[in-house]
């Protein structure tokens, strides 16, 4: 039986249902291979891009409304590399939420490369980009974007059962906080708990990368405090490349590396020289 059977049958603890991936396992076709020189080029000349995770080489985004254009991003290079954690700070409009999307696949520049461990996933189809999302990357909303009929557990196990390798959804619960919420349903948990299950559902997966769109853009300040321990600690403790975009520079502090963003531009890089718990956040 699935998870959504077992939502309308419901038995009384979940240890109690046998818990298992579909038998047809996902096929892992390659994706395209990189194109162009210009990328070999400056992967010959930095030695950073050699081990670097993703490689973003002059990406733009313009938006075309009838005869208006609209840039959202305007000739983007940057490189993330494994484990990274990165906060991007913009105000609205800065293009970190575009430039988010294009990293996960759930769109595509108007010119430019991304390269993904030495795949352009720019030059893939829909099918290229979905498989990457699935395989490779976690995302986390602002919205949590949970079914109201399913447990905590079973949204997390949901799409456990979608994935190749998954970690177990009870200890992707435990990992977050919430070994004692697993059968509690999203209407049962406060606002930072249905965070804290997204969160356990973006990583069971086992993804490389977690990209967050304003994890705490809804949250208070002590449960958005307590969201991003949870970010920290998947980071630390899984090596997951963590992005998380935000207007809180207050949060740059947790941060490997802040990028800030204007007009669709990067126009500050830093580097902390010492990672801030997030603990000794305030704002």
């Amino acid at each position: 039986m699935d998870v959504m059977g077992r939502a309308a049958n419901r038995p009384e603890h979940w240890k109690e249902v046998e818990w298992k991936k579909p038998t047809e396992s996902l096929s892992r076709r390659p994706l395209p291979e990189r194109r162009g020189t210009a990328i070999e080029m400056a992967k010959q000349s930095s030695p950073a891009t050699v081990d670097a995770v993703f490689h973003v080489h002059e990406i733009t985004k313009i938006y075309r409304m009838g005869d208006v254009t609209v840039p959202a991003l305007r000739g983007i290079t940057l490189d993330i590399l494994p484990g990274e954690f990165v906060v991007m700070l913009g105000p609205s409009g800065s293009g970190k939420s575009t430039l988010l999307n294009i990293l996960g696949g759930l769109d595509v520049p108007t010119s430019g490369e991304v390269l993904y461990r030495d795949h352009n996933i720019t030059a893939g189809s829909r099918e290229d980009l979905t498989q990457f999302r699935r395989e490779h990357v976690g995302f986390v909303f602002q919205l949590y974007n949970l079914i109201p009929s399913l447990t905590a557990l079973e949204n997390t196990a949901l799409v456990a059962e979608i994935s190749e390798s998954p970690l177990d959804p009870a200890e992707c619960l435990r990992l977050v906080g919430l070994g004692d919420r697993l059968h509690h349903f999203p209407a049962q948990l406060s606002g930072g708990e249905q965070q804290r299950v997204a969160i356990a559902r973006a990583v069971v997966k086992k993804p490389e990368v977690l990209l967050c769109d304003e994890p705490t853009g809804a949250l208070d300040f002590a449960t958005g405090k307590v969201v991003l321990e949870m970010l920290d600690r998947v980071n630390r403790e899984l090596k997951t490349i963590t992005v998380v975009i935000t207007h809180n520079a207050a949060i740059a502090g947790m941060a490997d590396r802040v990028i800030r963003l204007s007009s669709g531009m990067i126009v500050e890089t830093k580097q902390n020289v010492r990672r801030a718990s997030p603990s000794e956040l305030a704002w």
